[in-house]
Formats: C-alpha cells, structure tokens, sequence
C-alpha cells in the first residue's frame, strides 16, 4: 500500500456515536461469520456514496488482512463522479484519468492487488454477485426506491449525506473531502474491529 494512504489511514480518528456504531456493528458481524463476504454498497446513482464505500471498504480491508469482495451499484446507471474521484486522488488513491461518458476507472492503492475496475452500474449488473451478499444501501432514495434487492442475506441502512449538495460551490472539494474522510473512517472501524 503506498505511503500517502497509510499515512490517510493513520489520521483517520473522527468520533463516531453510539447507534452509528450498533449499524457498523452489523457490517462486522456479517464480515466476521460470513465465509465468503461480499459487500454490494447500493445508492441511487452509483456515482458517489457507493463508490466512496466500496473502494474505502476495500482499502481497509486489505490494510488489516480481512478477505472480503467489494462491490457497488445504484437504481440506475450514471457515471462516477469526477469530484468524488478527486476526493480519492487527494488521499493517496491512484486513478487514471479517463474520457468516456461512463468511465471506468482504474483504482490502484497497492502493488500487491489488482486495481479496481469502478464504473457506474445498476446493483444487479452482471459484475455484481446476485447471490449471498450484504445489501448495503447508502442512500435513503435508493432504500426507499428499491425496497427488496434479490440475493441479498443481508440489508443494512448506512446513508451518507450527498456530497453533491457542494458542486459547483466554493465548498466543493471540501465537501467531498469530508464525506471522502468519514466514509473511510467507519471502514477503519469495521475492518479493525473484526478478529
């Protein structure tokens, strides 16, 4: 794992509140007794939220030598958004620029893994497990606009604020930055908590 990241990951320590902590404890349990654990975190889009969670879960699940498989997904295909992808970039990950109208990214945070192919899908899209996976929804649009995800063991609520809120404002990256920085500190406090 490259230095920048490590170094991300180490200032990773915001609080998290106590019925914070009993949803991420869902993730952990899931983790923690599933043989074979697949995260599919699911928003509206697949733009920014989800995207956000399955690159971070996957970082730090790597960082603490947890075998798990990541995915992501929305109600509808869009595209991942540039301003979530340079909130990435800022914390060390290393993506490639890429031009096309659904761009799929390569995601590299380690010389030891693949890179991570990240593009914007529906949640059932071929390159999703469609069996024996948590359901992760990080939205409250798409967990009220998709109410059954067929397959899932598993369905948890872990919305996220929308970073969109912040496009084209001054606050721009440091919106992103932020949902970027909590998104990754409650994986740290997943993957850290599994024995």
């Amino acid at each position: 794992m490259n230095q920048k990241i490590k170094e991300y990951i180490s200032l990773l320590d915001q609080p998290i509140d106590e019925p914070r902590k009993q949803v991420l404890e869902q993730l952990v349990t899931y983790i923690r007794e599933s043989k074979n654990p697949q995260l599919n975190f699911i928003c509206t889009h697949n733009s920014r939220r989800s995207h956000l969670s399955q690159i971070w879960a996957q970082v730090l699940a790597h960082h603490y030598g947890i075998e798990v498989s990541t995915f992501s997904g929305g109600t509808e295909a869009t595209a991942f958004h540039p301003n979530a992808v340079a909130a990435l970039r800022r914390a060390g990950l290393n993506i490639p620029e890429e031009t096309e109208e659904n761009p799929r990214y390569k995601v590299s945070f380690s010389e030891e893994k693949e890179p991570m192919i990240c593009f914007s899908k529906t949640f059932d899209d071929s390159v999703n497990p469609s069996t024996n996976f948590a359901a992760v929804m990080t939205c409250s649009e798409a967990d009220a606009g998709c109410p059954f995800v067929p397959g899932a063991s598993l369905r948890i609520k872990l919305f996220y604020q929308d970073p969109k809120v912040a496009d084209k404002t001054p606050k721009e990256a440091e919106t992103y930055d932020a949902r970027c920085a909590q998104i990754a500190n409650e994986m740290k406090y997943i993957f850290s908590s599994i024995k």
